[in-house]
């Protein structure tokens, strides 16, 4: 059946008339899958890449184990990675997720998937982005069923890929390449920047590095040592999570990440917001009005401090908190830890030109993981309409 030059295909809606729908065995030239035991693990030797490594499309080499050359030989001759190739976890959590193999230095699997592209059929990266594009579906599919996750060889091998021509299917990969090098460059920007920060903080918040003040000069006085609790009031709050929602008019905080809200506010402040259960104890900076759960703290009503300055200073120095923290399974911290942490405070003019510095660092973060979030989302937009035929490209283009 055809309408204005598109085929119905039953698994994947209308298509181009002169695109295909084939099972990945009759597009690939193999397809297996690694050990499922455990080899013995050795300080040095051949990579052993297990379902951990393998993730947004990279292979974690840096972080992976090792096994010797003769448990090695033994997994390789029935799954032999090489470049070009697709890796899939198979098994556990992270089922559907996949690489793709860019090096030619041998590697063994464990829990990992391996599906060699025909090239004369099947070009090996649009292989990756059609994997990509389908992976949430895949791993949606395979995790409903209950047990833990597992997608089977047979599976595998039915698996349906779209075949545009191969020119197009070239094109198509060429297209989303350029996307791949503009997020990852943007990913570098941002790691970057990152370590700049974590280095400015270093010297900043512990005086090795003195700023200027509005003369010029260079800040000289000495850093004066005090408590938290004498130069802020620490509170916490009364409410429990039941009482937030996603769609009210203030903030909640609560020691979780999500962004909450509440019916009602107790606080109309300037604080520093710190979770008093947790592992990492991460602070947060607000203005304005907020309500608060029971066991998450608000440091406000700064003497002698500049706010955003304790917000750095809280966070760089949060191993207090780490080395304060009760509990075995859930750490937790009490009033009289946060009144006596220990704060090295230089004039209030010092402190906020050094807040200054690092906001704009902050910022400068900020506006490259926004430039990344637009990428990735225009980088969505184009597989959705490029795998499926919806935009067609022009190959002499």
């Amino acid at each position: 059946m055809e309408i204005n030059n598109f085929t119905h295909y039953k698994f994947e809606g209308w298509l181009p008339n002169d695109w295909e729908v084939k099972d990945a065995a009759d597009v690939c030239i193999k397809i297996t899958d690694g050990t499922h035991d455990t080899p013995k693990v050795v300080d040095s030797g051949i990579p052993f890449i297990t379902a951990i490594h393998v993730k947004k499309g990279k292979i974690d080499f840096d972080n992976c184990l090792y096994i010797s050359e003769e448990e090695h030989e033994k997994i390789y001759k029935r799954c032999n990675p090489s470049k070009g190739d697709l890796l899939v976890v198979n098994i556990g959590a992270g089922v559907a997720e996949y690489a793709f193999v860019e090096t030619d230095k041998e590697f063994s699997l464990k829990n990992v998937a391996l599906l060699k592209p025909n090239s004369d059929l099947l070009h090996d990266k649009y292989l990756c982005y059609h994997h990509a594009y389908k992976k949430e579906n895949i791993a949606h599919r395979v995790k409903s069923g209950g047990a833990q996750p597992f997608l089977s060889l047979k599976e595998l091998r039915k698996l349906k890929i779209v075949l545009p021509p191969l020119p197009e299917q070239q094109k198509i990969a060429k297209i989303l390449s350029t996307w791949d090098k503009a997020i990852s460059t943007t990913e570098c920007l941002i790691e970057n920047s990152t370590q700049q920060k974590k280095a400015l903080m270093q010297q900043l918040l512990t005086g090795k590095k003195r700023l200027l003040d509005e003369s010029g000069k260079r800040f000289e006085n000495k850093w004066k040592k005090v408590e938290l609790g004498e130069i802020s009031h620490i509170t916490t709050g009364s409410s429990n999570r039941e009482d937030s929602s996603l769609t009210a008019e203030y903030a909640f905080f609560d020691r979780s990440i999500d962004v909450r809200t509440s019916g009602i506010f107790l606080f109309d402040a300037e604080a520093v917001i710190v979770g008093g259960e947790g592992q990492d104890f991460v602070p947060k900076y607000f203005e304005g009005k907020f309500d608060l759960h029971q066991r998450t703290y608000a440091i406000m009503n700064f003497k002698n401090a500049y706010g955003k300055f304790l917000f750095y200073h809280i966070g760089y120095y949060r191993h207090y908190f780490l080395s304060q923290a009760v509990g075995s399974t859930v750490k937790s911290l009490r009033l009289p830890m946060f009144q006596k942490m220990p704060i090295k405070l230089p004039s209030v003019k010092e402190q906020q030109k050094i807040a200054t510095v690092l906001t704009n660092a902050d910022k400068e973060i900020e506006l490259l993981e926004q430039q990344l979030a637009d990428l990735q989302q225009e980088k969505k937009a184009l597989m959705q309409v490029l795998l499926t035929g919806k935009k067609r490209v022009k190959l002499n283009d």
